[in-house]
């Protein structure tokens, strides 16, 4: 299933004509002079990522995305979280607010014209203390609680964005400058058409907060045994709240999470310490192999050993 913009968002996109937007220029060329080569890079401003590819995924990329504002300079992207599938593009920007296992797709990239995007990872600390400045009189109810959504460009936060970017050469402008800019981005995320659904990143006890709690949790036990009645009593839920809210934010069921983890953390381990499938299943918490193989398979397409056979060899490929 494929989510679009609100209808909302939508008719504001078409209104303005962003929907012929095709890239970004400004923001590319930097992106571009950050990202000289295919790959990911972090910035000197804390959070800041510029991320280059030359040319389309013909597979998914397993990650775990982190709360974040994504802006696509050129080419396009797809991520799936669950049954749910994000497209975005420059005229179209993602928005993550709590830590999610996501399947990972460049749609649209060439090594003439590659796939150009600037993350932003979002504080949730630091939105807290912006909410009150932007909705002193309390925020609107919030109709959507997804962990992600994709809406319509503002110009003004690419803007923002493009010179949080233009900082970066001169380590006062991102000692000073950057945080203030970071500011402005925020503050107009929270007063756009989704900035009640980006305030929820902040507010403690909100239903996406809890979530992100449990997460959280999940994350730093993984390897361990878990019943969801625990992670409800955990965040002060009942059972079947909770596990509402967490299937609306993340598209998976707790446990469903876990397993997107313990496998994601065992391809790593296999990948990086050169371990067999049987060790590193049971270091991430399986205790058969055959089981751990079967899902690995249905996760990753491949039986562990075949899948990092491939991914090595692509590696040397491109090397």
């Amino acid at each position: 299933m494929v989510l679009a913009p609100d209808q909302a968002t939508t008719a504001s996109l078409t209104a303005s004509g962003q929907d012929r937007l095709e890239r970004h220029p400004k923001l590319a060329r930097l992106v571009s002079a950050y990202a000289p080569h295919d790959g990911t890079f972090d910035l000197a401003v804390p959070g800041l990522h510029a991320s280059r590819l030359s040319e389309a995924n013909a597979g998914r990329v397993h990650t775990i995305q982190v709360p974040s504002l994504c802006i696509i300079a050129d080419g396009a992207k797809t991520i799936t979280v669950g049954d749910q599938a994000y497209e975005y593009d420059a005229p179209r920007f993602l928005v993550v607010s709590v830590s999610l296992p996501v399947a990972a797709t460049v749609t649209r990239a060439a090594r003439a014209k590659p796939y150009l995007a600037v993350r932003l990872d979002l504080d949730p600390r630091r939105i807290a203390e912006l909410v009150l400045k932007v909705y002193p009189q309390g925020l609107p109810p919030v109709q959507h609680q997804s962990g992600a959504f994709v809406a319509p460009v503002d110009l003004k936060i690419v803007s923002a964005v493009t010179r949080l970017m233009e900082c970066l050469p001169q380590s006062g402008d991102v000692d000073l400058l950057a945080p203030l800019i970071i500011d402005e981005i925020l503050i107009r995320l929270l007063r756009s058409l989704m900035g009640a659904r980006v305030a929820q990143i902040g507010l403690a006890d909100s239903g996406v907060d809890r979530v992100a709690r449990a997460i959280s949790w999940l994350r730093d036990n993984f390897a361990q045994p878990v019943r969801v009645e625990d992670l409800a009593a955990l965040v002060h839920m009942s059972v079947s709240s909770f596990h509402e809210h967490f299937k609306l934010v993340t598209s998976l069921s707790p446990l469903q999470y876990q397993k997107m983890l313990r496998l994601q953390e065992a391809r790593r381990l296999m990948l990086s310490a050169a371990m067999d499938a049987g060790t590193a299943g049971q270091l991430v918490g399986y205790a058969s192999t055959s089981h751990f193989s079967r899902d690995y398979s249905r996760l990753f397409g491949r039986p562990p050993a075949q899948d990092v056979a491939r991914i090595r060899q692509e590696a040397h490929v491109l090397v």
